[in-house]
């Protein structure tokens, strides 16, 4: 171990060039596995702010291959009476509410902003996990009277009242149809997908199906499952329901679909971990150049220091001896350049972090695999000039020039 030591010493520019490859290719990759890690638990945070056991019923079969469209028709499925049933006969949901929406621009005075108004039940507020920061939420008898109130997001109350002002109260027209503001939802902020969840507005669905749509079915039905590990029986349950209200036959094909929060972070998931896969193993590659860089420093080595090989074996060291000191130089150049890597890697994930507010995470295992990837790569491509240094014949060996 001290020869070896000293021998790097000896030749430290050189070593350390020989490393740098290792410290850049086990820093990038714990980069890449942070960044990677980071989005994954991003986007599982914002799904489950949404309501991890929120369960989606939406109109229409499920699209086929090369996603056909369907029907208009066949988007018009869900109705007031399927929406009643559920209320009525779901044990596995807490809460349901149907859902209508309308895209357009809002507007107080000299001040407007494109935003979506969500016809909802007042259970909607508790699917979504929504706090209200400033007034109320509508009423069960709002909802009976179509009432045109309506509670707005924290973007859409900064577009119309930017001067500060109270927004409860005020009357604030959408479509040409006037509303009153009753409450102002807490903020949310920017998803992982970018979207803006503050741009909304929220009124009773009565209000959305008989002034701004002049529809009688509905866009969607969101539930919540007593708990998470009950979604699937929720929706075993939401299914016979739906398709005993439609009349679907057994082996028929459902007019409806229904979506769990779990799938679509399960489907997020899934991709996160495609993409990181493969940006691990593209900086993986570095590794590899890396180490036949650590291999052509080794056999450079073992060439300049010949004569020296030759002297030792002379005085009694056996090959075994020889092969372990440029095998233990190996490895110790490729391990400092892992730790180096590791600090360094964890050093640029928080600064992703910081300065541009990139989710990262650094799993430990990431850090323990890529120890344990330097110490094989120090092994693997040290062993073939090692052998070559202890097959050397100890008479040529000290004549050589």
């Amino acid at each position: 171990m001290k020869v070896a030591i000293k021998a790097i010493a000896n030749n430290k520019f050189r070593s350390f060039l020989s490393m740098l490859g290792i410290i850049i290719g086990v820093a990038a990759v714990i980069v890449m596995m942070a960044i990677g890690q980071g989005s994954k638990e991003s986007i599982r945070q914002n799904i489950s702010q949404m309501g991890s056991n929120i369960i989606m019923i939406r109109p229409g079969a499920d699209r086929g291959p090369g996603g056909v469209r369907q029907d208009p028709s066949a988007m018009q499925t869900l109705k007031p009476d399927d929406y009643e049933k559920i209320k009525e006969e779901a044990k596995y949901c807490t809460y349901v509410s149907p859902e209508v929406t309308s895209a357009g621009q809002i507007i107080n005075g000299n001040n407007n902003s494109s935003t979506t108004m969500y016809g909802e039940s007042t259970e909607y507020f508790d699917i979504k996990q929504w706090e209200i920061s400033n007034g109320s939420a509508f009423t069960d008898e709002d909802i009976k009277k179509a009432a045109k109130v309506c509670v707005i997001g924290k973007t859409v109350a900064d577009e119309l009242f930017p001067s500060g002002q109270d927004p409860v109260g005020k009357m604030v027209r959408f479509k040409s149809i006037p509303f009153r503001v009753i409450g102002v939802l807490k903020s949310k902020g920017y998803n992982s997908f970018g979207m803006d969840q503050d741009n909304l507005c929220i009124t009773p669905y009565t209000t959305v199906m008989k002034r701004l749509t002049a529809q009688t079915w509905f866009s969607s039905i969101n539930c919540s499952a007593i708990t998470e590990e009950m979604t699937d029986d929720a929706i075993k349950e939401l299914t016979a329901i739906l398709q005993e209200q439609h009349k679907i036959k057994e082996g028929g094909e459902d007019d409806f679909t229904i979506r769990s929060q779990q799938e679509i972070m399960e489907t997020m998931s899934s991709t996160m971990d495609t993409v990181t896969l493969i940006l691990v193993v593209a900086a993986a590659f570095s590794l590899l150049v890396a180490g036949i860089g650590i291999m052509n420093i080794m056999l450079v080595s073992v060439t300049e220091r010949t004569k020296e090989i030759g002297l030792r074996m002379s005085v009694g060291a056996r090959g075994i001896d020889i092969s372990n000191q440029f095998l233990i130089e190996s490895i110790i150049i490729s391990v400092t350049g892992g730790i180096l890597g590791i600090g360094l890697g964890t050093l640029l994930s928080t600064g992703a972090n910081l300065l541009f507010g990139l989710p990262t995470s650094i799993p430990m295992w990431s850090i323990v695999v890529s120890f344990i990837v330097c110490t094989i790569i120090g092994i693997g491509f040290g062993y073939f000039p090692a052998q070559k240094a202890a097959r050397l014949d100890p008479i040529e060996a000290i004549r050589y020039e």
